[in-house]
């Protein structure tokens, strides 16, 4: 795929809902009218981080726990293995046991959220040139060149997602899992659509909000395939983020997670990725993902590492997927420059960001950022999703209001809109979340007695 218009473009299942940016679609990154990244999950988007309990043994550790909105907790992680570790069954390392917060992760998901608002913000043209008055290359001459790369903030939220994704589903029941992920990433979402539906539908706001058949068909995140407008120009990414854990769910949390199965999982989903990019079938690519697939993948064959040590295979699953998932990201990003386009992004910086992800995600499984154990990463990581949901859309209205009504400068106006769209993600913490989320997964968990 190539990317037009110096944006992304944007994948064939997810129909645009406004006006392309630049010249031409966005893609994984953007969208027209405005992506996720434009992931996370997380947005995801991402999937929040997660706390599982101290394993029991390596082949069925307690079921960890959603720690995100409940109190979100960082994702933790067996610890390392001491002199009376259980030995792998699967292999001849051994399993790690005993929680370690893995706080950088947070931190890490909202360096990847920061990345995609400064892209939506100050890195493509589209609704955010009407919010500014000008294109934002005029107000970031500089900057907006460096902005443009933040859509790549996506793929480094699929790699976070699989490792996360991994390890919440390692040892828990198929009900649980899906309780998890239910509870997790509806509240805030729901949330979201109501608050965007009706500042948008407020006489002064110049931005149009979608008919009320679609916004409903927006509560249940099917409405990409169903063919509805999107109320989220970031929903695209949690479209994957849900085909993720279907597959995830089916073929390993189902029969019962275990290194074996996870490594044939990646293998089987690389080579059929692989085999629906050449065969060209709509729906392969749907359900397979092939631009996608590699960052995922890559995320769990980290978790691998991370959960019994160095090990060739599991390094071989990372290493062919970054150089699959940097393929796709040069072709959907790249683009001769021209200077009818609004940006340009190089191939070296594009395959630079997407190592950085690949390494950054390495360097906190192999425990290399242990001492980064700030509590206030753990209420980042909380923040993230719901900033994630909030911050495209609301932020066109409030830098218009900021900028062109009360004539703040542009890098004021910008640090502003991030720093009042992180309080509204608090308050959907705060006051959604951690109040709806357990209520929700304990009664998708509760075993009902006849």
């Amino acid at each position: 795929m190539t990317a037009t218009a110096g944006a992304p473009a944007t994948p064939s299942a997810t129909p645009p809902t406004g006006p392309a940016t630049g010249a031409g679609p966005a893609g994984p990154g953007g969208h027209p009218g405005g992506g996720p990244a434009d992931a996370v999950g997380d947005m995801v988007g991402d999937a929040g981080p997660i706390s599982p309990a101290p394993a029991t043994s390596p082949a069925s550790p307690a079921s960890p726990t959603v720690a995100l909105p409940l109190p979100p907790a960082l994702p933790q992680t067996p610890a390392p293995a001491s002199a009376s570790a259980p030995v792998a069954a699967e292999g001849s390392r051994p399993a790690r046991s005993g929680p370690v917060r893995l706080r950088a992760l947070d931190g890490l998901r909202l360096l990847a959220a920061l990345m995609v608002a400064a892209y939506h913000y100050g890195g493509r043209d589209g609704e955010i040139s009407q919010a500014w008055g000008t294109s934002p290359r005029e107000q970031f001459p500089t900057a907006s060149s460096y902005f443009a790369y933040g859509c790549l903030g996506v793929q480094i939220f699929f790699v976070i997602s699989g490792f996360v994704i991994c390890m919440s589903g390692w040892g828990r029941p198929l009900r649980s899992f899906f309780a998890s992920r239910v509870s997790r990433l509806y509240p805030a979402y729901w949330a979201a659509i109501l608050i965007v539906t009706a500042v948008f539908a407020l006489p002064w706001v110049a931005y149009k909000s979608v008919s009320p058949s679609d916004t409903l068909v927006n509560l249940t995140m099917l409405q990409q395939p169903l063919g509805a407008d999107r109320v989220l120009g970031v929903c695209w990414t949690l479209w994957a983020e849900l085909r993720f854990y279907a597959l995830f769910a089916l073929f390993v949390v189902l029969p019962g997670a275990g290194r074996q199965r996870v490594v044939l999982f990646c293998a089987v989903w690389t080579l059929g990725a692989a085999l629906a990019e050449a065969a060209n079938q709509p729906l392969l690519d749907l359900v397979l993902m092939p631009e996608y697939a590699p960052f995922f993948i890559g995320g769990i064959g980290l978790y691998l590492i991370h959960r019994y040590g160095h090990d060739a295979l599991a390094w071989g699953i990372v290493g062919i997927s970054f150089l699959i998932g940097q393929h796709y990201a040069v072709a959907e990003l790249w683009h001769a420059p021209n200077p009818s386009f609004f940006s340009y992004r190089s191939t070296l910086g594009i395959v630079a960001v997407v190592a950085f992800g690949f390494l950054a995600v390495a360097l906190i499984a192999l425990g290399k950022f242990q001492w980064a154990n700030w509590r206030w990463l753990t209420l980042a990581g909380a923040l993230t999703y719901p900033f994630y949901l909030v911050h495209e859309h609301l932020g066109w209205v409030v830098v218009g209001v900021l900028h062109r009504e009360l004539g703040l400068p542009s890098y004021t106006t910008l640090a502003l809109t991030i720093l009042l769209m992180l309080a509204l993600a608090w308050l959907l913490y705060r006051f959604v979340e951690q109040r709806l989320t357990p209520v929700i997964k304990k009664s998708l968990t509760a075993v009902r007695v006849r």
